[in-house]
C-alpha cells in the first residue's frame, strides 16, 4: 500500500534495513546512486516491477537495468563472455552498464527486461547503494526516479518533487557524484554503445581494443534511455546558444555570462555532475532554457546526448 506521502529515510543501518524491508514486500524505495536517484524494486518480483512502469508512467516496452551487488550477482542472472570480464574488471563497481544475453531460470521478471532475451546489469559504485544491494541480498530493477521523460534526479528532493506519494520511501545520501546515468554497452554481437553516460566512450574502446558500434536512431528499444525525447524540463530547450534570446535563462558552459554555470572552468566532470541539478533549478523560472555548446569529447558526449533527448519534440 503506497501512503499518501513518501517516506524518507536516512541512509544509516536503521533506514538500510527498512528499505531493504519495504523492497522484500514488494513496495518501492528510491536509493541513490553515484549516477544519479533509481527507482528500485526487487527484480525478481513481477508485480514490483509493475509498479515502477506505473509510479513513473513508463512505457512497459522501455527496459529496465537490473542492479546487482558483484560480477558474481550478475552471473546468475547473464550468459558472461570475456569481453564482460574485461569492462567489469576496468569499470565495475561504477557507472557502466552491460546487456548481456539472459540466463535462463534466473528469475528474473520478464517485464524488467520488456521481453527481450537480454538483460541490462550494472554494479553501482554509490556505497549506499552498495549496502542495499547487500542488505536485500537481491537484484534491484532500478530506472531513474522521476516521472518518465522528465529530468532525471540527482537529490532525495528531485525524487519527492516528480514521485512523492507514488512510492513508499526515499533513501537519502545527498547529491550523486557522478551526475549522469551509466554508459551501457551491448554485448551480444558487436559491441555496441546504446547510450552514452558516465563512462567516456573512448574509456571503453581503449579496454576492448575496438571502436564500438554505434546505435543508429530508430533502430529497436535494446536498453534504457533510447527514447528520441527524454530527460526534459517542462520548459523549451535550445542548444548550442551563444547568448540569450526573447526572456530565456541561459545554462552557460566555460568563461560566459549566464544565469547559471555547468562548469566556469570548463570541466566536463563538474558539468555532467551539475546538468540535471541546473536543469531543475532553471525550470522553476518557467523561461525557456538556452544551453552554452559543449564540447563533443569524453564525458561531452553524454552530456550532449541529454540536451539533444531533453530538446527533442515532446512525445
Amino acid at each position: 500500500m503506497i501512503p499518501y506521502r513518501t517516506e524518507y529515510l536516512s541512509a544509516d543501518p536503521a533506514g538500510l534495513e527498512q528499505a531493504a524491508d519495504y523492497l522484500r514486500q514488494g513496495l518501492l524505495v528510491a536509493f541513490p546512486t553515484e549516477t544519479v536517484y533509481g527507482l528500485g524494486g526487487d527484480a525478481r518480483n513481477g508485480e514490483a516491477v509493475a509498479a515502477i512502469y506505473a509510479a513513473k508512467g513508463r512505457p512497459s516496452f522501455n527496459p529496465l537495468i537490473a542492479h546487482v551487488s558483484s560480477v558474481e550477482a550478475a552471473q546468475r542472472y547473464v550468459k558472461w563472455s570475456d569481453e564482460a570480464e574485461r569492462l567489469a574488471e576496468q569499470f565495475w563497481p561504477g557507472p557502466l552498464t552491460l546487456v548481456l544475453p539472459l540466463k535462463a531460470g534466473g528469475g528474473v521478471s520478464s517485464l524488467v527486461t520488456a521481453g527481450l532475451d537480454t538483460l541490462a546489469v550494472r554494479v553501482p559504485a554509490h556505497p549506499t547503494a552498495r549496502a542495499l544491494l547487500k542488505t536485500l541480498d537481491a537484484p534491484i530493477a532500478a530506472p531513474s526516479a522521476n516521472p518518465s521523460g522528465r529530468i532525471s534526479p540527482t537529490t532525495a528532493a528531485h525524487v519527492l518533487a516528480g514521485l512523492d506519494g507514488r512510492i513508499t520511501a526515499v533513501l537519502d545520501d545527498g547529491p550523486c557524484g557522478v551526475g549522469l546515468e551509466s554508459t551501457i554497452i551491448g554485448l551480444t554481437g558487436t559491441p555496441t554503445l546504446l547510450r552514452p553516460g558516465g563512462v567516456a566512450l573512448e574509456s571503453v574502446e581503449s579496454v576492448l581494443g575496438n571502436r564500438l558500434h554505434l546505435r543508429e536512431p530508430g533502430e529497436p528499444l535494446t536498453a534504457p534511455g533510447q527514447l528520441l525525447s527524454h530527460y526534459a524540463p517542462d520548459a523549451s530547450v535550445r542548444l548550442n546558444a551563444e547568448s540569450q534570446q526573447g526572456g530565456e535563462v541561459l545554462l552557460g558552459f566555460g568563461e560566459v555570462v549566464c544565469d547559471m554555470n555547468l562548469s566556469p572552468d570548463g570541466n566536463l566532470n563538474e558539468a555532467a555532475a551539475n546538468l540535471f541539478a541546473c536543469l531543475h533549478e532553471l525550470d522553476k523560472s518557467g523561461r525557456p532554457i538556452a544551453v552554452s555548446p559543449i564540447p563533443e569529447i569524453g564525458l561531452g558526449k553524454a552530456i550532449n546526448d541529454r540536451l539533444r533527448r531533453a530538446a527533442a519534440p515532446r512525445s
